[in-house]
């Protein structure tokens, strides 16, 4: 069999906007007239051969996927380690891409998933195997080197902002004397956190305080700045990173992800930083944890998330069809400052790499973002596309796939 067929992958935490990316990718494939498959979540169900086959789904099918949240084929945190380190992993890998007839991966993922790519690409000159690889960028936590914004960064910071909005109100209403803290995600980079700054409507308008994981925490200036802010407004809406770091770099919190994996689980931080309050100032403090929710809020999706979300998809088919490899379709802002493109990235400058928000989008206070960070994010939240509702709630449709029979 030739390896002519396309295998899509999505890997890693899920969000709003990926399955407009896989929608892209087979929408370019359709035109292309391209043989598609996927894997049953991701390096886990290559590994295992559990293939999709794309090209027998019907075109209204896989037309809804824009509209749904999670991940439609199915995620795993698996990395692919070095090949001296895993090689009969590296070969069994290649059994199922040779059995399969595939010579081409597109692997939509964060930075750990593009260091796995990169590897990806070393499997030709290791095994001797052809194989193009081509990453498609996707990450709420917009830590991605190469790309302007990652895919799935503009639809959560647009949920949080909403529900820091709203949370605002709801705490003002309780009268004097409390604190509320939302702990939102982003691991190590401080992007999510700062999102919600965009709730701010006028100066001084919640959140009135951000823990950055960029700036160190430092309780005593923490507890100088709430009690300002408890003087101006009396009451204060904290947001705190779960990446918060203290002086030394030690996280505030994390939670054990699984036994004997390399997965890193935050979480904790706020709940951390509300007894210390507590036990200093003897204030009513509630903790709220986002979570999940804001990786699966597509009800508040951002419009220019899910269509360059969906083009980065397709350009990453369509460069894959002009032989290109070891890449990640980045994307900028147009050089004539309107519109959108993209630009190839080598995959050896983002895998496993993190961008962390810079100095120049944090405030001369270190409780707050400068407003070339909302010159920067505003733009990105724009615009709505709901997903179908029914009895008053939106409807996420299952959806089935059919089993590649290779073997």
């Amino acid at each position: 069999m030739s390896a002519s067929r396309v295998l899509y992958l999505q890997s890693g935490g899920p969000t709003v906007v990926v399955n407009a990316s896989a929608q892209g990718v087979i929408e370019a494939a359709r035109q292309a007239g391209v043989s598609l498959c996927a894997a049953r979540h991701g390096l886990t169900g290559l590994r295992r051969g559990e293939l999709l086959d794309l090209d027998a789904v019907p075109r209204r099918q896989w037309q809804r996927l824009s509209t749904l949240p999670g991940t439609c084929f199915g995620s795993s945190r698996e990395m692919l380690p070095p090949f001296d380190e895993a090689p009969d992993s590296w070969r069994q890998l290649r059994r199922v891409l040779a059995g399969a007839g595939i010579g081409t991966i597109l692997l939509n993922g964060g930075n750990g998933s593009m260091e796995t790519a990169r590897r990806l690409t070393q499997l030709g000159q290791e095994l001797d195997y052809p194989l193009q690889v081509i990453g498609i960028p996707k990450t709420i936590d917009n830590d991605l080197l190469g790309t302007h914004f990652s895919p799935g960064y503009p639809s959560a910071a647009k949920y949080l902002a909403a529900s820091v909005r709203e949370l605002a109100l709801d705490l003002a209403s309780l009268g004097p004397g409390r604190v509320q803290l939302l702990e939102t995600m982003g691991r190590n980079a401080g992007w999510l956190a700062a999102s919600c700054a965009a709730a701010a409507l006028h100066p001084g308008e919640a959140p009135h305080l951000l823990l950055l994981p960029e700036v160190p925490y430092q309780p005593a200036r923490l507890l100088d700045a709430l009690d300002d802010c408890m003087r101006r407004h009396g009451h204060a809406l904290l947001i705190v990173a779960e990446g918060l770091r203290h002086a030394d770099g030690t996280l505030l919190a994390e939670q054990p992800y699984a036994p004997g994996s390399s997965f890193q689980q935050l979480g904790g931080a706020a709940q951390r930083v509300a007894d210390y309050l507590i036990r200093q100032r003897g204030l009513h403090a509630h903790v709220a944890v986002a979570d999940c929710m804001q990786r699966a809020a597509r009800h508040l999706a951002s419009a220019l998330d899910l269509r360059l979300a969906q083009q980065a998809g397709r350009t990453a088919l369509q460069w894959a069809q002009q032989g290109q490899s070891g890449i990640m379709v980045g994307l900028r802002q147009a050089a004539t400052g309107a519109g959108w493109e993209t630009v190839a990235v080598p995959l050896a400058e983002v895998g496993g790499a993190e961008r962390l928000l810079p100095p120049a989008f944090i405030g001369a206070d270190g409780f707050s973002v400068s407003p070339a960070f909302l010159d920067y994010l505003r733009p990105l939240l724009q615009g709505e596309v709901w997903p179908p509702f029914a009895a008053g709630l939106p409807v996420y449709p299952p959806l089935d796939w059919p089993p590649l029979r290779w073997q």
